[in-house]
């Protein structure tokens, strides 16, 4: 009988936003209701993209690199920390259109220390900030490659994910899908000898979305609302009117063609007789043709002019209501981030690598120029460094104006 007290996995999980509740359960089925079927077409997708992943991966770290799909099958969450290390580093890299859902990659301490190592050209590495965002460029460049496959097999050219980041926690708080969902296991051979492995997770609607469209089904949800585009207008002897759905078009007029049943004698086109009864310029649409220029949008089947105004559009500028300005100070205490940035610059992989002590980085700001005063990443103003005791601080020269704000967001 528990009393009450949380464990360390609840406290870490509860950090991050996990479902605690299903820590401590007893393990559902682990075979992850994908079929053999669904199973086949994912590992054949899969192992296609391996050769390629490998050869990026190679010239990326600068050494020898095969990776090999040596496992995909269905687990869920208690299972699968059971397989992995204490402590991991966890790449988010959902997937936002074509097939939206879960994706995450997970290596161990190790393996991600020296994937970093590699690609740094530094010992005894930390995982450190630089050392994780060299792990989400590496996982970019996995995704992009099956991007890439799963566009060509199925189709589907509106399959976007998420910027991949990674993050070194604790398995317990490893953001996995609910229930059961799909592991895929590689093993990345080095060229020095060893060996670490790596870990792919796919949510189950990724899975069900994916398996569907290499089985030569649905392409995805992205693909199926790109064929429905366009269903509600159909062109109409060169102009595109919606409403008329399937009547073919009558010349270059936009018009609906006469059915065959409908009588034609006793009209006629703009004057002269086709059955003894003149039509008078086209009677069944007076005012046709008396004013050319004004296209179809000034005309009514009544035959009276449409008052056409034109379209208002709303300021772009914002306004604060009378409301929000009263609400304002509900978030009177809350902190925000300040950071005052001396300047940027832009330097080339290759040149950010190969910095060490001493290195020398020119920025893109003149001696003396004012600093950027931001607030959580937005230009607010700017100012000018001054010393404080032995601290830096910095005097407020310059508000930004709300439209400067605006612009710099474009």
């Amino acid at each position: 009988m528990s009393d009450g007290a949380l464990s360390q996995d609840e406290i870490d999980a509860l950090l991050a936003g996990v479902d605690s509740s299903s820590l401590g359960m007893p393990a559902a089925s682990s075979g992850g209701g994908i079929s053999e079927q669904s199973k086949a077409l994912l590992q054949d997708y899969l192992v296609s993209t391996v050769q390629t992943q490998s050869s990026n991966l190679s010239m990326m770290m600068g050494t020898n690199v095969i990776m090999q799909l040596t496992q995909l099958d269905g687990v869920n969450r208690e299972s699968f920390l059971q397989k992995v290390p204490d402590m991991v580093v966890a790449v988010k890299a959902d997937f936002t259109a074509g097939f939206p859902g879960e994706h995450v990659f997970v290596l161990s301490e190790e393996g991600a220390k020296k994937i970093a190592s590699l690609m740094n050209k530094e010992e005894n590495i930390e995982l450190d900030d630089m050392a994780l965002s060299v792990i989400s460029e590496i996982i970019s460049q996995l995704t992009g490659t099956q991007i890439t496959t799963l566009s060509e097999k199925t189709g589907n050219k509106s399959i976007a994910s998420i910027s991949p980041e990674a993050s070194f926690v604790p398995k317990a708080v490893v953001a996995l899908p609910n229930g059961d969902f799909v592991r895929v296991t590689y093993q990345l051979s080095l060229g020095d000898g060893s060996t670490l492995p790596l870990w792919e997770i796919y949510g189950p609607s990724v899975v069900q979305d994916i398996t569907a469209a290499l089985s030569g089904g649905s392409a995805g949800k992205g693909a199926n609302m790109q064929s429905m585009a366009g269903m509600g207008t159909m062109p109409m002897g060169g102009a595109a009117m919606g409403g008329f759905g399937g009547t073919p078009a009558m010349g270059g007029m936009g018009m609906p063609a006469m059915q065959a049943q409908a009588p034609m004698g006793g009209m006629g086109m703009g004057g002269a007789p086709m059955g003894g009864m003149p039509m008078g310029g086209m009677g069944a649409f007076p005012g046709m043709g008396q004013n050319p220029a004004a296209g179809f949008g000034s005309y009514g089947m009544a035959g009276g002019a449409t008052n056409v105004q034109p379209v208002q559009f709303p300021s772009l500028v914002p306004q604060a209501s009378s409301a929000e300005q009263g609400n304002i100070g509900l978030i009177m205490d809350v902190y925000m981030e300040m950071t005052v940035e001396l300047g940027r610059t832009k330097k080339l992989i290759k040149e950010i690598l190969g910095m060490g002590e001493g290195t020398i980085i020119e920025l893109d700001k003149l001696a003396g120029e004012p600093v950027d005063i931001l607030v959580n990443h937005k230009l607010i103003a700017k100012g000018e460094v001054v010393v404080i005791d032995e601290n830096f601080g910095v005097r407020v020269t310059e508000i930004v104006s709300p439209m400067e704000r605006m612009s710099d967001m474009g």
